[in-house]
C-alpha cells in the first residue's frame, strides 16, 4: 500500500543500505538538513563550520521574468493586459533571472563527525560529493529498493512514485511538524527549508495529519 511520506525508521533503513560512506552521508544530509538535492550536491568543504556545527546552504534558482513590451512593467503569468499602461499583451517580454540565496543550518554532532572523518580520509577538497543529480537519484532509488521501502503518493496530485531525494526533505519536514506544530515551530521550519511563503510550509502540517485531526477534535470536543 502506497504511503504519503517516509517515517524516520524507514529513513534509517534507507541509510543502512548505502554501499559506501559517501552515499550514507548523502542520505543523512538530505534527511537531517531537509535540503534540496541540488543544495546538498553544492555543499563544499568550506561551507561546513565544524566548530559551530553549522552548514551554509547555497541555493540558485532560475525565474522567468515577464514584462510589458510597451512600458516594461512587471507582469504575472495570468496577465492579459498590462496593469500600468493598459495595453493588451499577446507576447510579453521574457527574461530568465538567476536568484541566489543562502541560509545557515545546524547539523547534529554525529553527522558532523562522519563528515569530518570522510573529508579527512578521502582528502576531499571542494565539493563534498562530486556527483551529479542523476547519480544522486540513482543512489536513493537503489537504496530504497534494497530496503524494501514502499512507493509514495503525492498528496496534491495522487500520483504514485518511488522514493526520491525530495522525499527525504518531505520526511524531515513532516517529522518537524509532528514534533512541534506551534506558530514558532512552523516559522523556524519555513526558515530552515528556505520557503518564501509560509503557505508552502503549512502543507506539511496537513500532510502529517495534525491539522485535520485538530480540526476534527474541535468538532466533538476531542
Amino acid at each position: 500500500m502506497a504511503k504519503t511520506y517516509l517515517e524516520q525508521s524507514e529513513v534509517e533503513k534507507l541509510e543502512q543500505q548505502a554501499s559506501c560512506v559517501r552515499d550514507m552521508l548523502l542520505i543523512r544530509l538530505l534527511s537531517r538538513l531537509g535540503c534540496r538535492v541540488s543544495e546538498a550536491l553544492a555543499i563544499k568543504v568550506e561551507d561546513i563550520d565544524f566548530n559551530r556545527g553549522l552548514v551554509t546552504i547555497q541555493h540558485l534558482k532560475e525565474r522567468l521574468k515577464l514584462s510589458c513590451p510597451e512600458c516594461s512593467s512587471r507582469l504575472g503569468r495570468g496577465h492579459r493586459f498590462c496593469p500600468k499602461c493598459g495595453r493588451e499583451v499577446d507576447k510579453p517580454m521574457a527574461k530568465m533571472q538567476e536568484v541566489h540565496r543562502r541560509r545557515t543550518l545546524p547539523l547534529d554532532d554525529q553527522t558532523l563527525k562522519m563528515l569530518k572523518d570522510f573529508i579527512k580520509r578521502d582528502r576531499t577538497k571542494g565539493l563534498i560529493f562530486g556527483i551529479d543529480r542523476h547519480r544522486a537519484w540513482q543512489i536513493i532509488r537503489i537504496c530504497a529498493r534494497k530496503a524494501g521501502l514502499p512507493h509514495l503518493v503525492n498528496p496534491e496530485t495522487g500520483s504514485v512514485k518511488g522514493v526520491s531525494p525530495h522525499r527525504l526533505r518531505d520526511a524531515f519536514a513532516v517529522n518537524a511538524v509532528r514534533v512541534d506544530d506551534s506558530g514558532d515551530g512552523l516559522r523556524l521550519l519555513q526558515e530552515h527549508l528556505g520557503h518564501q511563503s509560509i503557505t508552502t510550509t503549512m502543507r506539511y502540517r496537513k500532510v502529517s495529519g495534525e491539522e485535520h485531526k485538530e480540526w476534527y477534535g474541535k468538532l466533538f470536543g476531542g
